[in-house]
């Protein structure tokens, strides 16, 4: 084991395999900060490329650039409450609140801070599940999908603030929205409306920008002014070193986040939507002063943002292993492993080991880089939030609707988007919570998904399975704990 990381080191390191990973990181970060692109249209563009290459130039060319755009997502969330990703949903709850106090340089700190931690810790999780890799992954099956996916939607209780009606109501109507589309038991068309649009159901990235993005700029075209309500001393020195420091301040919340987003990553089809929204779930759960969330807590910002990196490390360990994607992009990836004349599966683990590590510490020094290019540029990106909202409207708008029609390239796209967006600010204006519905949307279908496979396969009976009693338990705790604690408060 030990002689296949130092062999897998000296590959990562090697001249050619290091400058192709130098090459990609700032094409990873660029994707990022574009809002609706995402690193799934990077690997289908840089895939072409690794014709030729050696596996460890490939993979590194690859994964250097799939690994920072996690990194990079936060940056639009925080300046513009308009996420670079899906998964950078989840920081703009608390993201934004602080840029409009004028602490977008401490947020952005913070991400990018967290998100390099996750990351690494996302690989070295990585390398010590491998040994043991078989057992954890085989051990879920739809029965433990759909336990996890409950186990998610129970967060809707901690982001409704004080009013759970509210709350309630929110995650409802995202679970409607998950429901749009051919029943995929039945084929049945549901709230469709007669609209071949709607028959492969709406996807989360126009609804998560129109939400949060478009809500903004209604909401920005209002008030006038700039983003930011008051101006710090020094934004770029001071604002963003303090964000770094947090991370290691709340070390303990951002190692049980990463913790988190790794186990979700080896969960093929749970994805970094769901790791970051549970993950910030936990951190209201386990926070000492839950009311603060959705007003600009830097733990809102730490607790997604770590768990978002480090999945991608979890991620490939049944990619690997099995060649079973554990996300999106990993099944983008395993078109790869073709061109570089790689096969996935157990060989990978044993003939392979040393290829396998060159990966895990790519996407340890790819998300160190990442970041530390990203601190030299933070603090004039914070500056933004000062400019007058006239000027910089139209390029929210403008890259809003641009990554929305781009996840499909149809104009119904910006359509939901516009609609979302209305229905974003009127959310805002009666102080409806947006997390979770977009938490809804996420798990809706999971849900769904995974109980009709439980229910084929095994009848109720899915309910006595180890795993699913163990989830369950959880579930349970993850209800009852908050209410004991704020009566013992």
């Amino acid at each position: 084991m030990l002689d296949a990381m130092w062999e897998g080191l000296k590959l990562a390191l090697d001249w050619h395999t290091f400058g192709l990973m130098l090459l990609t990181i700032p094409i990873g970060l660029i994707i990022g900060i574009i809002p609706g692109l995402g690193g799934n249209l990077g690997l289908a563009l840089l895939i072409p490329f690794t014709f030729g290459m050696s596996p460890a130039a490939g993979f590194a060319f690859l994964l250097g650039m799939h690994a920072v755009v996690q990194t990079g997502s936060p940056i639009p969330a925080i300046l513009f409450d308009t996420p670079g990703a899906g998964p950078a949903a989840a920081t703009c709850i608390d993201g934004f609140p602080m840029a409009q106090k004028g602490e977008a340089g401490r947020a952005m700190g913070a991400a990018l801070a967290a998100s390099g931690v996750g990351g690494v810790i996302g690989a070295i999780c990585m390398a010590l599940t491998i040994p043991v890799v078989r057992p954890i992954v085989l051990a879920f099956g739809p029965p433990e999908f759909f336990m996890m996916a409950v186990l998610g939607l129970t967060f809707i209780s901690l982001m409704s603030g004080d009013s759970l009606m509210k709350g309630l109501v929110a995650g409802g109507i995202g679970l409607i929205i998950s429901f749009v589309g051919m029943d995929p038991q039945t084929g049945v068309l549901r709230f469709t409306f007669g609209q071949l649009y709607f028959y492969d159901g709406i996807n989360i990235v126009t609804v998560v920008i129109g939400l949060f993005a478009v809500a903004e700029v209604i909401t920005l075209v209002i008030k006038g002014g700039s983003i930011a309500h008051t101006k710090p001393a020094d934004v770029k020195a001071a604002g963003v070193w303090q964000g770094f420091k947090d991370t290691f301040i709340h070390w303990n919340l951002v190692l049980r986040c990463s913790l988190i987003g790794d186990v979700i990553g080896m969960i093929p089809g749970l994805g970094g939507d769901a790791a970051s929204f549970i993950a910030y779930g936990h951190a209201v759960q386990t926070s000492k002063h839950p009311e603060r969330f959705g007003k600009g807590a830097v733990e809102g910002v730490l607790a997604p943002e770590s768990a978002n990196n480090s999945k991608e490390g979890g991620a490939l360990i049944p990619t690997l292993a099995f060649g079973v994607p554990g996300s999106s992009g990993m099944a983008i990836l395993l078109g790869a492993f073709t061109i570089l004349g790689v096969t996935p599966g157990p060989e990978m683990l044993t003939k392979n080991l040393n290829l396998v590590f060159s990966m895990v510490w790519v996407l340890a020094l790819a998300n160190v880089i990442g970041v530390l290019l990203c601190l030299l540029f933070v603090g004039y990106l914070a500056q933004i939030t000062f400019i007058r909202v006239s000027i910089i409207i139209p390029f929210i708008l403008t890259f809003g609707l641009l990554g929305s029609y781009l996840t499909h390239g149809n104009f119904g796209d910006i359509l939901v988007t516009l609609v979302t967006g209305i229905l974003g600010y009127a959310m805002k204006v009666f102080d409806y919570p947006r997390a979770p519905l977009i938490l809804g949307i996420v798990l809706g279908e999971i849900a769904e998904n995974t109980l009709h496979l439980s229910l084929n396969l095994f009848g109720l009976a899915f309910l006595l399975r180890p795993g699913t009693i163990i989830l369950m338990l959880l579930v349970v705790a993850s209800i009852i704990y908050p209410i004991v604690r704020k009566r013992g408060r």
